[in-house]
């Protein structure tokens, strides 16, 4: 989780959105695999998985919206792929 918060990513406008997107990329993969290694059932995996894309597609919208993200949404969106990621570590 640490490190998917230093994850870099592109510049200028987008920076903030690509980083999101970056993070949900990984937390997905981290899913399929807990799930592929039954560390979680499919029903847990596919409500995790959900729950990843509604934040992906909120800050793309947001993003499209405004333009940007800025620092104070993606923060916010990390803490919420933090709560996710927090349940994939138990």
């Amino acid at each position: 989780m640490t490190q998917q918060r230093h994850l870099k990513s592109g510049s200028g406008k987008t920076a903030m959105q690509d980083h999101i997107s970056m993070r949900a990329n990984i937390l997905q993969a981290d899913i399929g695999t807990a799930s592929k290694a039954r560390r979680i059932t499919k029903q847990t995996s596919q409500r995790l998985w959900n729950r990843v894309e509604a934040i992906r597609k909120a800050s793309d919208r947001l993003a499209a919206k405004q333009g940007f993200l800025s620092a104070a949404e993606r923060a916010s969106y990390d803490r919420q792929l933090d709560a996710i990621a927090l349940q994939l570590c138990k």
